[in-house]
């Protein structure tokens, strides 16, 4: 049904009226844009009013007149408008939303632009996602993760990795039927990094494992040792923060702009100190619960980490008292007390920070420091603060005359690794560390050579 011209002035500001924003300028731009919308759609016929032409014809229109920023910026507003009126029941349905749950997509960006293309249905088609394990090696590859599973594997991200290697099948069906070694090497020519070429290896030998499981007379893939020297060789060093990079981080953390909500600085200060001071992963940082926390024993419970471990580790006394004050601050917000309830906590569902917003405001922070462009992946990652940990316990150590060699076992329980092999991946040598080490030997060396010539030397 066509809306009334009542509905242009009402439907637009009802739906700017329930949203927050920081700057007062944001209300009026949206308005504008949602009102422009309006107009535009009021120009068509009753029965076309909604449709998939109209929202084709007003981007086509819009295009005209802005960059190609702009469009996607005024599409996803748009989009979101839709929805509103869709869930407060004064439209049957969002047209863009009809068009990402037909093609499978979640973002409206790619539909935007298929429906800007010369041929709208053919880019919609093309945009379309390969079946889950749709290829002539899928149901192989399915039941071998099904199995995994079975056994108490997570099994993620090689289940994702599989996937990449089925939709590349699918995508080149010329290679049905082919021989698994000669499907690898094909996957392995659609890129010249060597962290593709570790990749492929990885996952053709987990394929040809499977199969060799169904048929004996099938070869598994060996690794070849080149491939993954060359691949570890280019991977994104660590970087160790210094004392004074990491007081800016704290400093800039405290300082976080956030006007809306005034427990995130603390909240964001609060993460920081664990991942430099326990070595915590941003992952068990943001499943932390309020029962996790024990002040009196001064310890913190790490539960459903990799492996599906879980563990207990003692804090330092300064770890303790900014939990603390955190947990008083927390309080004092408004924060529910149950034990389940999420440690860091925000209003909105599903009361708790996820994984991917705690490292994008972590990252806000390390560029606010300066440790890191304003823009790209170049620079430190939040990660390195696990680094940090390992390289300044080490050191630590060095300093107070401990032989760490035995100290490494607890160190990999604290760090929630197996054993000591996946600890031995956060050892980075810095120059303070060697001079320790090398010191260490000196000292040792000449006591030796001492006892050799009687005293002599």
């Amino acid at each position: 049904m066509k809306p009334s011209p009542n509905a242009v002035r009402e439907m637009p500001s009802r739906f700017v009226q329930q949203l927050r924003f920081r700057s007062p300028i944001t209300p009026i731009s949206y308005l504008s844009i949602l009102n422009g919308f309006w107009r535009f759609a009021l120009k068509q016929s009753a029965s076309d009013m909604l449709s998939r032409g109209v929202i084709q014809r007003w981007l086509r229109d819009i295009r005209a007149r802005l960059c190609t920023v702009q469009v996607f910026a005024y599409a996803r507003l748009v989009d979101r408008f839709l929805d509103w009126m869709v869930s407060i029941g004064s439209l049957p349905n969002n047209p863009l939303a009809q068009i990402r749950t037909q093609y499978g997509l979640r973002a409206a960006r790619p539909v935007v632009r298929s429906l800007l293309a010369p041929n709208p249905t053919a880019a919609l088609e093309a945009l379309r996602p390969f079946p889950r394990f749709g290829s002539f090696l899928g149901p192989a590859m399915r039941d071998h993760v099904t199995l995994m599973k079975s056994m108490g594997y997570r099994y993620k991200s090689t289940a994702a990795e599989l996937l990449r290697f089925d939709r590349f099948l699918q995508s080149r069906p010329d290679l049905s039927g082919q021989p698994l070694k000669v499907l690898v090497r094909e996957w392995t020519k659609a890129s010249l990094a060597p962290s593709h070429a570790l990749l492929c290896q990885k996952v053709g030998r987990a394929v040809s494992k499977a199969l060799h499981r169904l048929d004996p007379t099938i070869q598994v893939i060996l690794c070849d040792r080149r491939v993954e020297r060359h691949a570890f060789q280019l991977r994104h060093r660590p970087y160790i923060y210094t004392e004074d990079e990491v007081r800016r981080l704290l400093k800039e953390a405290r300082n976080f702009p956030s006007p809306r909500s005034p427990l995130r600085p603390l909240t964001l200060y609060t993460m920081l100190v664990l991942a430099y001071c326990a070595g915590l992963r941003i992952g068990e940082i943001v499943r932390l619960n309020v029962d996790d926390i024990d002040l009196r024993d001064g310890t913190i419970d790490v539960r459903d980490t990799k492996f599906f471990k879980a563990r207990r580790l003692p804090l330092a006394s300064s770890v303790v008292s900014a939990l603390r004050d955190y947990l008083a601050a927390r309080k004092q917000a408004g924060a529910p007390t149950e034990p389940v309830s999420g440690l860091f906590w925000h209003t909105q569902s599903p009361g708790r920070y996820s994984r991917v917003t705690a490292q994008m405001l972590l990252i806000r922070i390390l560029r606010r420091a300066g440790l890191k462009p304003e823009k790209g992946y170049a620079g430190p990652r939040i990660h390195d603060l696990r680094h940090a940990f390992v390289g300044n316990r080490m050191l630590a150590w060095y300093r107070e005359g401990i032989n760490p060699q035995p100290r490494l076992p607890y160190l990999a329980t604290y760090l929630g690794h197996k054993d000591i092999n996946s600890t031995l991946v956060y050892l980075t040598v810095t120059q303070e560390l060697l001079q320790q080490a090398s010191e260490r030997f000196r000292v040792l060396g000449a006591r030796i050579l001492r006892a050799s010539t009687g005293g002599m030397a």
